[in-house]
């Protein structure tokens, strides 16, 4: 999983670009039904970040511009497109931009966060992505997860959870990843499903089929994670913006009890007295002070320069585990 500089080399392989997870995010379980009725939004806000990271790529591959930027023996594909012709297949072969650009455009780079104060990058890096099968599969994961959730809990919070655990996705991929570049919303999109995992819990008294419903999500949690172990797959921010997802699925995504919405239609002695149960509160507490912990903690570790994998020698294998067909890298 061996990279080159892109500032050492200009012609960088896009394979040492660490990009989302490629396998297909299933949709939600079936087992979802809400026992309660409950306000429907319209979702607007991931169609949005959708046309947001499609638009983004476009101006990725102008600015990419492979006819004219390519000086190797290899052709760019499909030139019919100008311009917009991707890279030769053997520097990516997922029909992309080259390593170059994407460090130009905002990817993720250690070394560019910690000494050159690009902090930003914690953030442009999500929007970009390394061709467009990888946007293809993020985008299609983004509309069969994130809709629905918007639909129950708005745009508002779904944003802020979007965002913030795109982030924590980031920061964990920076310190256990510091000699690959990383681009892609996948640490945003396991986010939403942390999220959707820790709602069950939290939500779990107004939920029917919760064996179901629990047992498909963590199936499905379960083989993506696994998938990432892959070479090349940046398994690091997976993991790190599913944690933070799970953690703020606690602090974002409560419900009221049941019969609070219907407190004032029902008689005084009937009525519901509390709006959340006391076990949703705890976990709410508990998530809020895991949450300011982490980023902290993760925050200054990064922009100290410290490297994750001093502390923790076995965590390598959480991204990549080598095998008689790879080798890994960082």
């Amino acid at each position: 999983m061996g990279s080159r500089d892109p500032e050492k080399n200009r012609n960088v392989n896009v394979n040492n670009v660490n990009y989302a997870n490629q396998s297909n995010y299933p949709v939600a379980a079936s087992g979802y039904h809400i026992e309660s009725s409950a306000r429907q939004w319209t979702s607007w806000l991931v169609p949005m970040i959708v046309v947001a990271n499609v638009a983004m790529f476009i101006i990725v591959m102008f600015v990419n511009n492979c006819p004219k930027n390519n000086f190797g023996f290899n052709t760019c594909v499909a030139r019919f497109l100008g311009r917009f012709s991707f890279q030769p297949l053997n520097e990516n072969p997922l029909l992309g931009p080259s390593s170059n650009t994407l460090v130009k455009l905002g990817a993720l780079k250690w070394d560019k966060v910690v000494h050159q104060h690009e902090g930003w990058r914690l953030i442009t890096c999500i929007w970009l992505h390394a061709g467009v099968i990888h946007l293809l599969v993020n985008m299609l994961s983004l509309v069969f997860i994130g809709i629905r959730l918007e639909q129950q809990f708005g745009f508002v919070r779904i944003g802020i959870l979007y965002l913030c655990t795109g982030i924590g996705g980031s920061v964990m991929s920076s310190l256990f990843l510091q000699q690959q570049i990383s681009v892609g919303a996948s640490g945003a999109l396991f986010g939403l499903l942390g999220a959707m995992l820790s709602e069950l819990f939290t939500n779990w008294t107004i939920y029917a089929n919760k064996a179901a419903a629990l047992f498909t999500l963590i199936i499905m949690i379960a083989i993506n994670l696994a998938v990432g172990i892959l070479p090349h797959v940046d398994n690091f921010a997976h993991i790190g913006g599913f944690i933070s997802g799970f953690l703020f699925g606690f602090v974002l995504l409560l419900r009221p009890r049941f019969g609070w919405l219907e407190r004032h239609e029902m008689p005084e002695h009937a009525r519901v007295k509390s709006k959340y149960m006391a076990y949703q509160l705890v976990l709410f507490f508990i998530a809020a002070a895991l949450l300011i912990a982490g980023f902290t903690v993760g925050l200054v570790m990064l922009f100290q320069g410290k490297n994750g994998n001093d502390h923790c020698k076995w965590c390598r294998y959480l991204s990549c585990v080598p095998t008689s067909k790879w080798k890994c890298g960082n």
